[in-house]
């Protein structure tokens, strides 16, 4: 065996052994180590096996792998609580269940746990999730006298907090004499979870002190509950307070700004992380690419991948969802094709983004050569999505027949989304036969989703069956299902501006009212007549006309014409369908005004450019 002279030579000290295991800095040192104290007949008392167990329980160091530990372990006749502490603690995290399984040797061992055994005890419940588990623990923690300890009260507070039972958490933390900023962090996220961000931010703004890991809750908080504008305002804050953020709280932020479409931010956001010599990790890199792809700007997205020092599946997974958004499908499949030629596997969402991709391009036999090979070839078992995303793309290319029977042969039972994906379908091509049998099967599936009245609705209104259009408003009405407001965003100068239909808080409204008029003059005398096709009711045409100039995005798009002159892209974030009307509008104006625009609906990018788009009209 290689053993380094400086290793042979601590034998010779007064303690070798302890001495000798603390010097290994790797598992494969430490094994040459171990067997070689075994083949020389050294040896082990109890305190040494301890310290063999817990280099190997401990995640932080080199030396850790809980099978060499479990195999030590099963070697030792009678271990004590200091290696009992230690396997519990290493199992905590990687199998919370043998943690349980130690605690229990433990006790019939007659080994009486000490303040050490809960923490990581009750962490395992966290990992979990599982409060039953918890509950039981914390009896424990009660029998033996230790539920006063601050260290214990702080596992019992994250666990509860964990497990989303904010109630049970907020008794132990009241009952604490001495409350740190990890329990305080810790109902934070406890709030966070179960989606109460204004008394998460009550608890964070009453805190005696904070460290980075409450910033970073904080602000994850707000991104993981879609409050994205309150993230990036408490990210400004973190900054004027001086405090530097970590690879962790800029994947929030990141989020956030991707979110919101605010690709200057975004920028900023980067800037930040080079300037701050953070590490562009797996996790951020792919936070990047995914901010650069949904803010509009997937060459950039391509870009950052590109450099990326270390790249995992989800990676290159994000740069395929960025392609597939943008509807470039043959780029999108040429990334999968290198992916796979790197070694790495995909996952199932993979497939579903590689999927979309093929509907929005078109690529029907490419696409269903995909579906097969996600069994046959990768062992992964289609979900729910991928045979929506199957129907989506028969559906989109005018295979509605086959689309219906795919859906009917079904090997699972096909969900509401399936059923949605076939009417979206209807839509797009005017069937209103297929789409009425669609309508009765989906809407009873899930009656309170109004975005599948609103399909059948427009479908009926296109081919005139204005008394359906009511039935399905009426059915609506009955059961209090409520449209929810369309709303689009611009960002101007690091600033996200907001506009609903008929917007009228802006402070700048007037102006921008104004300038839409003008445009509309413009793109009149190019040929635009407002498309009333979407409008639900059978109202006169002047006043659906005047309800569809009213629509967010256009207002969006007056505002971006007033502040910015070209060659300056127009960025656009709308949270539903881009109607046919706008888009239309659109492609007119980039053609009218020289502008281009690129606007990210519910669906998909549209890349407007001198008077077309690149969904070619197919979305």
């Amino acid at each position: 065996m290689n053993v380094s002279s400086k290793v042979l030579n601590t034998l010779r000290l007064k303690n070798p052994k302890l001495l000798l295991l603390d010097s290994c800095n790797s598992l494969s040192q430490l094994k040459i180590i171990h067997g070689y104290m075994i083949r020389t007949h050294i040896v082990f008392d109890i305190f040494s096996v301890s310290r063999l167990i817990s280099l190997c329980s401990d995640p932080s160091l080199a030396t850790f792998s809980l099978d060499y530990a479990r195999k030590v372990f099963s070697q030792i006749e009678t271990p004590n609580l200091f290696i009992y502490n230690a396997l519990i603690k290493g199992f905590s995290s990687e199998d919370p269940i043998k943690s349980f399984h130690f605690y229990s040797e433990l006790l019939r061992a007659n080994i009486v746990p000490d303040n050490l055994s809960f923490p990581f005890l009750v962490r395992a419940c966290s990992q979990l999730e599982a409060i039953d588990m918890g509950i039981q623990a914390h009896g424990q923690v009660i029998k033996h006298g230790f539920e006063n300890d601050v260290y214990v009260q702080n596992s019992l507070v994250h666990m509860y907090s964990s497990c989303g039972d904010v109630k049970a958490a907020n008794e132990v933390f009241q009952r604490m004499a001495c409350s740190n900023v990890v329990s305080w962090t810790s109902m934070i996220a406890g709030f966070n979870k179960i989606g109460d961000v204004e008394m998460a931010r009550e608890l964070f703004d009453k805190m005696p002190e904070r460290n980075l890991v409450t910033w970073s809750t904080m602000i994850s908080g707000y991104a993981k509950n879609n409050c994205f504008d309150k993230a990036v305002e408490l990210f400004q804050v973190l900054k004027e307070k001086g405090v530097k953020a970590n690879e962790t709280v800029m994947v929030s932020v990141i989020s956030a700004y991707a979110h919101l479409g605010a690709i200057e931010l975004g920028e900023r956001a980067h800037d930040y992380i080079v300037k701050n010599n953070l590490s562009l990790n797996a996790i951020l890199g792919t936070a990047l690419v995914d901010m650069y792809a949904r803010c509009g700007s997937i060459e950039k997205a391509i870009k950052v991948f590109n450099e990326m020092p270390e790249k995992d599946v989800l990676s290159w997974t994000a740069v395929i969802a960025g392609l597939a958004m943008h509807g470039y499908a043959e780029r999108a499949l040429w990334f999968f094709s290198e992916m796979v030629k790197s070694g790495l596997k995909p996952r199932d969402i993979t497939f579903t983004y590689l999927l979309s991709a093929c509907s929005h391009g078109g690529l029907v036999e490419k696409g269903l050569e995909l579906f097969e090979s996600m069994k046959k070839e990768y062992g992964i078992e289609p979900r729910l999505e991928h045979y929506g995303c199957v129907v989506d793309l028969l559906g989109r290319a005018g295979k509605l027949a086959e689309a219906e029977k795919f859906v009917l042969r079904m090997p699972v039972k096909p969900n509401a989304p399936v059923w949605g994906a076939l009417l979206g379908a209807c839509r797009i091509h005017k069937n209103a036969e297929i789409a009425e049998r669609v309508g009765n099967i989906l809407i009873p599936l899930l009656p309170e989703h109004s975005g599948y009245y609103v399909l059948l609705s427009n479908i009926y209104a296109r081919t005139n069956r204005w008394e359906n259009v009511e039935t399905t408003r009426q059915m609506m009405k009955e059961k209090g299902v409520k449209k929810p407001p369309g709303y689009s965003l611009i960002e101007l100068d690091g600033k996200v501006h907001k506009f609903t239909m008929g917007e009228k808080s802006h402070p700048e409204i007037e102006m921008i009212e104004q300038t839409w008029e003008e445009i509309l003059r413009k793109i009149r005398l190019a040929g635009y007549t407002g498309n009333t096709s979407d409008a639900f009711f059978d109202i006169d045409e002047e006043e659906k006309e005047s309800v569809l100039h009213r629509h967010s995005e256009k207002l969006a798009i007056a505002y971006g014409i007033m502040r910015t002159e070209a060659p300056t892209v127009i960025r656009i974030v709308k949270n539903l369908r881009v109607c046919e009307d706008c888009h239309h509008a659109t492609k007119l104006i980039s053609k009218v005004f020289g502008r281009e625009l690129i606007m990210r609906d519910r669906n998909r990018f549209h890349h407007f450019r001198e008077g077309s788009c690149s969904c070619m009209d197919y979305w």
